[in-house]
């Protein structure tokens, strides 16, 4: 992708940029628009860039983030409290909804979030248009050194640095954190991590370096010994630990096995945050017992640390979490995508509607190809209104055969199909979920039905935009 291809000058317009990002996401393998066969294990091609880049991303103390649910809850958190502490921040996330330019994001104390701009993206891409050809880069590993770069180029004291897929062969993986995190292990992305557990715990534990604590969020028995192995073996030969057993293993810490600072007034804190679900409980303490474990700060009184935290969303404009999109009629959005993650997002639904917060569920719903959407439909709530849709890209599972699969689970599980409907589009599927909660109040003025918008970024993405019109 040379200037030559990109059939441009270095004069940079908003019409060029367009064009550009349009022809850089095409040219370049993308996990977003081209699903597994995107993926390229391994980072010689970044470590290279790295190196040609000038290392930039050994300028500022990094906070690595991996996981298989909520690493973006976990970093952004993680990114507020930093900010709040008195550093520059860098945050770099993904996928994004709107604007691949949400993925980095730089946070300085109080002021308004900062994205990087067009001009930058510009400037960076006709730096180092002749490297990606070169190198045969994909689109995130592509961003992702735009990213570090930026981050570098802006003096920021700190970066939060989300992995994109797995840890051990991720395009991030070519730094030496201050800490590494690991939210949890659940079985997604198999075909490309692992089968089970364990086997997807041994490629995120690959972010875990020598000398670098590691806070890990949720302990199992099956991969607590992955990371305990990883952090023993890494140090093991570290003349600074001697070969102590215990010593190495102080490294390693489980969330939920210890007491972090400030969870005692845990309630309180999730009584108070924008960042809402259940799962945000188990987050909340892995963001708590991370902060702990990060020494690169002056950490700030306790009360800032917890305001930062309940106001993540508001500070860092972060979204598509548990998100509220509107009220009439009642709105919710949320991007898990796993039957790991959704499990609690269904339980709080069917707890919603036990405690007459809500009086009927109507879930739009899509899935892209590549995941396991029967472990999910297996798992849907019964009794509610279900409208199984599909995204604009080439990854989207057709709604056709999201309906058949979840008529084939509930015919299995011996229970009733229940009220469900197709539509081939998302603005279809948002017409439809429309109309039913305007005949729900209409046959009873005093029912609030919840509409639930989820199953892949994708849908979300264009459902919040179309949503828009209504």
């Amino acid at each position: 992708m040379n200037k030559q291809n990109l059939n441009m000058d270095n004069i940079f317009s908003e019409e060029r940029y367009e064009e550009m990002i349009s022809k850089l996401f095409l040219r370049f393998p993308s996990f977003q628009k081209d699903g597994a066969t995107a993926y390229k294990p391994g980072i010689a091609n970044m470590e290279f860039f790295g190196q040609l880049a000038g290392h930039p991303h050994r300028n500022y103390d990094i906070i690595h983030v991996a996981g298989t649910n909520g690493k973006g809850s976990v970093s952004n958190m993680l990114a507020s409290v930093l900010s709040a502490s008195g550093l520059k921040v860098g945050l770099y996330t993904s996928p994004h909804i709107s604007d691949f330019r949400e993925r980095m994001r730089i946070k300085d104390g109080n002021a308004p979030v900062r994205l990087i701009s067009r001009e930058e993206v510009w400037d960076f891409v006709m730096k180092w248009s002749d490297t990606f050809d070169h190198l045969d880069l994909s689109f995130f590993e592509i961003t992702t050194m735009m990213a570090l770069c930026w981050f570098a180029d802006c003096g920021v004291d700190a970066v939060v640095l989300e992995t994109g897929l797995g840890g051990r062969l991720d395009s991030t993986n070519i730094v030496v954190p201050a800490l590494s995190v690991i939210t949890n292990i659940g079985l997604d992305h198999c075909g490309m991590l692992g089968n089970t557990l364990a086997e997807i715990a041994f490629e995120k534990s690959g972010i875990i370096k020598p000398g670098v604590p590691v806070t890990v969020g949720e302990s199992n028995p099956e991969t607590d010994p992955v990371f305990e192995r990883k952090v023993l073996y890494s140090n093991l030969n570290d003349p600074g630990f001697m070969g102590n057993r215990n010593r190495i293993m102080s490294l390693l810490a489980f969330a939920d096995k210890t007491e972090p600072r400030l969870w005692e007034r845990s309630a309180e804190i999730l009584a108070s945050m924008d960042l809402q679900g259940e799962y945000q409980s188990r987050n909340l303490r892995t963001v708590l017992a991370a902060a702990d474990a990060f020494t690169k700060w002056q950490r700030p009184d306790d009360g800032v640390i917890a305001d930062a935290i309940a106001h993540t969303a508001e500070r860092m404009d972060f979204h598509g979490r548990w998100e509220k999109l509107c009220d009439e009629p009642y709105m919710i959005c949320d991007i898990g995508h796993n039957a790991h993650g959704l499990k609690h997002n269904f339980s709080q639904l069917v707890s919603m509607r036990e405690a007459g917060e809500v009086t009927d569920i109507i879930m739009v719903y899509g899935s892209v190809a590549d995941k396991d959407a029967g472990s999910v439909l297996r798992i849907m709530p019964e009794n509610m209104e279900i409208i199984f849709t599909q995204a604009s890209g080439r990854r989207a599972l057709p709604a056709g055969e999201l309906l058949g699969m979840y008529e084939r689970c509930c015919h299995e599980a011996g229970r009733a199909v229940g009220k469900v409907h197709c539509c081939g589009t998302v603005i279809e599927a948002m017409e439809l979920a429309h109309g039913l909660a305007a005949s729900m109040k209409a046959a009873s003025p005093c029912s609030r039905p919840l509409i639930y918008i989820g199953g892949s970024t994708y849908v979300v993405s264009e459902a919040v935009a179309v949503n828009s019109k209504f």
